[in-house]
């Protein structure tokens, strides 16, 4: 049996294997590409595809396929063979440069934004040497951008190496300033943490709403959810450790480097968590994560459930994203080392994260927006919708210090006493975390916990490399021109701490006070919801400064609004019409069965005796006959807000219209129908409840 060290990364066509089977001559020419940017060679682009195709052909494959991210937020593939005929009637297995580093799938049917009409139908996928091809099943995977006829791009890829490129610049240029020379590139790098849910495949094939949209739409609150904590960090179940045995063989075989894994707060819920890569690598793996998840889930008969609020009253999933970044030789640009206080360069990158946070801390509610996250974000398990940054009680002093230029007498190392000789000593860390913050400081990363757990990672890092570059800019153009680069430096860092500490609030970020004071005191953005935020996308100074970096076009962005908000509407119309299906099909008619069946007990109860029990009978019977009706009422109150959707003006306003009027009216008729389960007997429940879903994994 193979040891991980040895099957790690066998299905990729990885570094090990680009040494062995290309010249090397080809491979320093590659490696450049990937490295530091530079052109391909046609002529390499073919060494490549032979020794790639050969590589893949030893591991049995007999397709390839450009693999690609549209804005469907999934993937897509169309595989091509890599048969050829030969003169003689058989074939031959052909595999080109030009095959390689071009593809053409049809474009039609993915979302554009109005980015080309529907009947134009050509699109383009291009290589990315920059994250490796990798064989899953019998097919070679290209990773691809993917872009129209016209050159926009369709994908979430494409932005996202524009926006590390427009880091990578603004970077090298601070760089030199202190004296780097050396440094050749500088990446953001990614550790997305993957919370997911896992319930067995017969409860999730008897709830015809996780099947349409993922989430149940109805679920009274269970006699027990996670009010004990005793889920998290506990005891891992038999088939869910046998499910994560897999998954971890799965992912490993891929190349990604799947660390820790862990049971969550609520039953049923558990997380993933990598090692760091690039940004752009993280989030091919996250992508390729989420589908293997649910691959190898089937295979157990489980379904794991990656919506943010898969069920009410409970946590719901997030993904939170690590992000730093780094030099090629590795120096963390984030790293405050010892003396944080005296390290300039690193309070530089810092002012700059802090400058960016605070001046598009709209940019990155919009990355997370989605209908699915606008139900999880300020729950108690979530971060607020308010983006602020917790620095923790090192970095805080350090700031006010300079801000107020007094001296910084640094922090007190506090060793830790737990009062048993046997256990070990060590220092206490100067801050403690904190899990209610948004974009929190966590020693050398900043931890982004807004996004949701069926989201791309591309979205967020798109706008925080893009935020981040912004304020580099800014930074270089005026130290360039410094006289005075010391005393001008310590100036503009002092100056961003009074400007933007705003941004900074280390306490509860739960607490309602928090919103009022974060809103009307600090004047910090609070977009509640999807069509909210999303239409400031298109603002002046959004615009100006994505186009500005090449991260977006003008057209891109309008066309990016569009698609979000159709999604979201979308989204929501399929939950509102599959409530309205199960309860008109299943829930009203169950109650009124009960409700039938308690009043024809309640007849023969008092043709014997006339007793007590009657009255109580007499009550439930009418209680359940009446919410009955109010179901049917409130389901006719929800197809017609669904219809009256037909007449809005555009997509703004008819998510706007959505979100006031079709989500009450979802929510006054999931009202009815949880208060009829908890009276209803359970031999009439038509479909499995949350005490049945949450528990069902043994």
């Amino acid at each position: 049996m193979k040891t991980v060290a040895e099957y790690f990364g066998s299905q990729v066509f990885d570094d090990r294997e680009m040494r062995s089977r290309l010249s090397a001559k080809v491979y320093a020419s590659l490696k450049k590409t990937i490295d530091e940017g530079a052109s391909l060679d046609a002529n390499v682009a073919n060494a490549v595809a032979e020794a790639m195709k050969e590589w893949a052909l030893s591991k049995g494959a007999t397709h390839f396929t450009h693999w690609f991210q549209p804005l469907t937020g999934i993937t897509a593939e169309k595989h091509d063979s890599f048969i050829s005929p030969s003169p003689d009637g058989g074939v031959i297995m052909e595999f080109s440069g030009k095959e390689l580093i071009k593809g053409e799938p049809d474009a039609s049917s993915f979302p554009s934004g109005g980015l080309r009409a529907t009947f134009e139908a050509r699109g383009y996928t291009a290589w990315d040497p920059t994250s490796y091809a990798f064989i899953k099943g019998k097919t070679l995977c290209i990773p691809t951008a993917f872009c129209s006829y016209g050159g926009h791009a369709l994908d979430k890829k494409t932005p996202l190496l524009r926006s590390m490129e427009a880091l990578n610049r603004q970077a090298l240029r601070i760089l030199r300033l202190f004296g780097n020379d050396t440094a050749k590139c500088v990446r953001s790098s990614v550790g997305p943490e993957q919370e997911y849910f896992l319930i067995t495949k017969e409860m999730y094939d008897a709830r015809p709403d996780l099947r349409s949209t993922g989430r149940t739409l109805f679920g009274a609150k269970p006699s027990k959810g996670q009010e004990m904590d005793d889920h998290y960090f506990g005891v891992i179940k038999p088939r869910v450790a046998a499910y994560m045995e897999e998954l971890n063989e799965e992912l490993w075989k891929l190349g990604i480097m799947a660390k820790t894994e862990h049971n969550e707060v609520a039953p049923a819920q558990h997380e993933l968590a990598p090692i760091y890569s690039t940004t752009n690598v993280a989030t091919d793996h996250n992508q390729l994560t989420m589908e293997i998840m649910q691959k190898v889930a089937a295979k157990h008969g489980l379904v794991c459930l990656l919506h943010e609020k898969p069920f009410a009253g409970v946590n719901g999933s997030g993904k939170h994203n690590n992000w730093s970044i780094a030099t090629d030789s590795g120096q963390n640009l984030l790293s405050p080392g010892d003396t944080p206080y005296e390290n300039a360069q690193f309070l530089l990158f810092l002012c700059a994260v802090i400058k960016a946070v605070d001046d598009y801390q709209d940019l990155l509610r919009i990355s997370v927006a989605t209908a699915g996250n606008d139900h999880r974000l300020g729950a108690n398990e979530a971060p607020p919708a308010v983006v602020s940054m917790f620095l923790g009680d090192e970095l805080n002093a350090v700031l006010e210090a300079i801000e107020t230029d007094k001296p910084y007498l640094g922090a007190e190392k506090t060793q830790m006493k737990l009062g048993v000789d046997v256990l070990p000593k060590f220092n206490r860390d100067t801050t403690d975390r904190n899990r209610t913050s948004p974009f929190a400081f966590t020693g050398n990363k900043f931890e982004f916990r807004m996004l949701g757990s069926s989201n791309s990672i591309a979205c967020a890092n798109i706008m925080l490399n893009s935020a981040v570059a912004e304020s580099l800019k800014i930074y270089a153009d005026r130290l360039e021109g410094a006289k005075d680069f010391e005393g001008e430096l310590h100036e503009m860092i002092k100056q961003t701490i009074k400007d933007h500490k705003r941004i900074i609030f280390n306490g509860n970020g739960y607490d309602d006070a928090w919103i009022k004071e974060a809103t009307e005191e600090r004047g910090l953005t609070n977009y509640r919801t999807t069509p909210d935020c999303m239409p400031h996308l298109l603002d002046k100074k959004n615009v100006d400064m994505l186009t500005s970096h090449g991260v977006f076009s003008v057209e891109e962005l309008n066309s990016r609004c569009e698609i979000m908000l159709e999604n979201y509407c979308k989204t929501v119309v399929i939950e509102a019409n599959t409530m309205v299906d199960m309860a008109k099909t299943m829930i009203a008619p169950a109650v009124f069965r009960c409700a039938a069946d308690v009043a024809r007990d309640v007849s023969a109860i008092g043709a014997v005796d006339g007793s007590a029990t009657c009255g109580v009978a007499k009550k439930l019977s009418s209680r359940l006959a009446s919410l009955a009706e109010t179901i049917y009422e409130r389901v006719d109150a929800l197809e017609a807000a669904v219809i009256d959707l037909h007449g809005a003006d555009g997509v703004i306003a008819e998510s706007a219209q959505i979100r006031d009027t079709v989500l009450t009216k979802m929510c006054e008729l999931r009202v009815a129908c949880d208060e009829a389960e908890t009276l209803t007997a359970r031999s009439y429940w038509p479909f499995p409840t949350y005490g049945d879903i949450l528990f069902s994994v043994k």
